[in-house]
């Protein structure tokens, strides 16, 4: 039969995929495997009703006109870093001195790549999703396809949720570079970069062409029944699954063996072909993780021990000028050219002129620059201070190098500022950031089209970009009717982004993200937040009056007011953010420990937000209730000693029941 042929050859070429991207063991040579390729997709071509997701051929990609937002089951922590041996012992003594001497750990290597989250059912691969802010990535399920290293489907039907690290191996970066160089198309900085750029390319044909893979590291199995009691055994068990676990990980007694893991891999990270920079340290046991739990960025059951960075010495060529979006004058280091921790430097921030001063550099020095926490290039100090007599002092500026108006100081702060607010560098650098993906998340719009469309006067403020038309985007060089549409809609897309969003695009003094979701998740609509009152703002957990001041300022100055309802004629209009439906636990704090029967832990402390309390992880004098699942740990013993109110699982849900029939109004 057709169908048993398919099936045979669909489970063949899986396996002699999984031997030579997973394994790296080819058992085939090319020519048999092609053969085997050539004959399944003929037979689905010939029988499009048997073609089946999981099949090998669903790996060629497809055109995307965008990504599309998708809110992850399970938030996707951060991780806290140590840069030292002594704080990873104090972590870890911290964590004994609750759960006992020489609690197991696994240390596993920090793959610089893009984190990803896999989905699958009865063993297909359903859904695969960027990490995003941890709550919402994008869903580039076609993409992720074409990675071969990601299984398509699993040798066992079961239920899961995947963690792992999209990458680009070193050799591959370099190929691909050097095809960019020959071509004169832009030249990715580094593995990570050119990672993440392919795996979100809408064509994902394209994402097909680079040679990428992922190493798996974590996973949800809320599903399978009887699931491994530790990380380490849980890695195993994804790599019967038939997923990519990276073969360094070690199982370590205590902490002084996982540090003798990271002295190891410090030189020894250099020899392998993907990127790596630092060790990710975890507790074994899952019972522990579970509960000892996260906080509101990282669980607290892991953390990350950072390999210190590379440093190198290059010639300081010149000294120019950024001009952010808030006027603040950051001096950049122009440097001869310099290969630093796996990406070519040739700028660096010096931060402010007092550093130049107290760094004493002056153009031809040669300086030491290293990058900080492996990112940003920083220059640390003069490498030769012999020869200086004849290079000159830096002079700081008085004037502003893009409008030439005179540049000042501000109370309690060491940066040089423009005084001209209608300075173009920083209305571009405004504009810049509006687009921005912490901000109004624009796709296409980058630097180059922003400096085109201020030139042309077609965007002077945000506002302008909304009055854009294709026609208009056509007269920009290199653009055509497509990528005009394509830009054309990726603004339109935009005019309902989360309110948080809009606030930060706003540049509010002293408002960052952070801040913006507090007052979304406070007032629910701009209108009422433009509403709000001084003591109303300084009031809030988290603003305080200096903030509460410079709020209230914005919202009441005529020419923002202006901005905001002329952004409102364009339709730029976020949903109102729910609020909390009573104030059933306005005030409280929940914490949750233990296995939950009807909900996840996740769940259950988005009821605790939806009724108005704050969800912690630790207990403490401040927590008002402690919910118990099944199997609760220390933290049901900590709750009796403080004498913390105990609810089971069903008591809380009552409470939230009864809450539902007689609510209790907000404040």
């Amino acid at each position: 039969m057709v169908l048993d042929r398919i099936n045979f050859l669909k489970d063949e070429i899986n396996k002699y995929n999984y031997q030579y991207y997973v394994e790296d063991n080819p058992t085939i040579d090319d020519y048999t495997y092609d053969k085997l390729f050539a004959e399944l997709k003929h037979l689905e071509e010939e029988h499009p009703e048997l073609k089946t997701p999981d099949s090998p051929t669903q790996r060629v990609g497809s055109v995307s006109e965008k990504f599309f937002p998708y809110t992850h089951k399970h938030r996707l922590y951060s991780l806290d870093n140590t840069y030292n041996y002594e704080d990873l012992e104090i972590w870890y003594k911290k964590i004994t001195e609750e759960y006992g001497d020489d609690v197991e750990l696994v240390c596993e290597l920090k793959i610089d790549g893009l984190a990803i989250s896999l989905t699958y059912e009865n063993g297909i691969f359903t859904t695969g999703v960027t990490r995003g802010d941890g709550v919402t990535g994008e869903n580039i399920t076609p993409n992720l396809k074409t990675v071969r290293a990601i299984p398509l489907k699993l040798f066992e039907d079961v239920d899961i949720e995947v963690r792992g690290e999209i990458y680009m191996p070193k050799t591959s970066f370099e190929k691909l570079n050097k095809e960019s160089l020959e071509k004169g198309e832009k030249l990715f900085a580094n593995p990570r970069n050119a990672a993440a750029g392919s795996i979100r390319q809408l064509d994902s044909t394209i994402t097909a062409k680079r040679d990428l893979s992922i190493w798996v590291y974590a996973s949800i199995m809320e599903e399978i029944s009887n699931p491994p009691k530790t990380h380490y055994d849980s890695l195993m068990y994804l790599k019967k699954l038939g997923f990519k676990v990276n073969p360094n990980i070690k199982l370590c007694k205590n902490v002084y063996e996982a540090i003798e893991y990271c002295k190891e891999w410090e030189n020894k990270r250099f020899n392998l072909d993907y990127a790596t920079d630092g060790v990710v340290i975890k507790v074994n046991s899952l019972a522990i993780q579970n509960d000892m739990g996260f906080t509101a960025r990282a669980p607290k059951w892991a953390t990350a021990f950072k390999f210190p960075p590379e440093e190198v010495v290059t010639t300081l060529e010149d000294i120019e000028f950024g001009i952010g979006k808030t006027g603040a004058v950051t001096p950049v280091a122009i440097l001869t050219p310099v290969l630093l921790a796996g990406s070519t430097v040739s700028r660096a921030s010096l931060h402010n002129f007092d550093e130049i001063r107290r760094l004493d550099i002056r153009k031809g020095d040669k300086v030491l620059i290293k990058k900080a926490a492996e990112i940003i290039p920083k220059v640390i100090k003069v490498a030769d201070t012999e020869n200086r007599i004849s290079k000159r002092h830096y002079s700081v500026p008085q004037k502003c190098p893009v409008c030439h108006s005179p540049l000042e100081m501000r109370d309690g702060e060491v940066n040089l500022y423009c005084s001209n607010p209608d300075c173009p560098a920083i209305n571009k650098a405004r504009l810049e950031f509006w687009v921005s993906k912490d901000a109004m998340d624009i796709d296409s719009v980058g630097p180059s089209i922003i400096q085109q469309l201020y030139d042309k006067k077609l965007v002077q403020s945000p506002v302008d970009f909304y009055k854009l038309t294709i026609a208009d985007l056509m007269t920009l060089n290199l653009i055509k009717e497509k990528s005009a549409a394509n830009i054309y809609n990726a603004i339109q897309g935009s005019k309902n982004r989360p309110l948080k969003r809009l606030i930060t695009a706003l540049i509010i003094k002293n408002v960052g993200k952070e801040t913006a979701d507090i007052l979304a998740n406070e007032y629910g609509t701009l209108e009422n937040l433009m509403n709000a009152s001084e003591a109303d703002l300084a009031a809030i957990n988290g603003i305080g009056e200096k903030m509460g001041k410079d709020i209230y300022e914005f919202f009441h100055n005529e020419k923002n007011i202006k901005m905001l309802n002329d952004l409102k004629a364009q339709g730029v209009e976020p949903p109102a953010v729910e609020l909390p439906k009573s104030s059933l636990f306005k005030g409280k704090t929940l914490v949750i420990t233990g296995t939950l029967s009807n909900m996840t832990r996740d769940e259950a402390n988005e009821l605790i937000k939806k009724y108005g309390g704050k969800a912690s992880s630790s207990v403490s004098k401040n927590t008002s209730y402690l919910v118990v699942g099944l199997n609760p740990g220390s933290k049901f013993d900590k709750a009796q000693k403080l004498g913390v109110i105990i609810l089971t699982e069903d008591e809380f849900l009552e409470m939230i029941k009864s809450e539902e029939k007689f609510p209790v109004v907000p404040d």
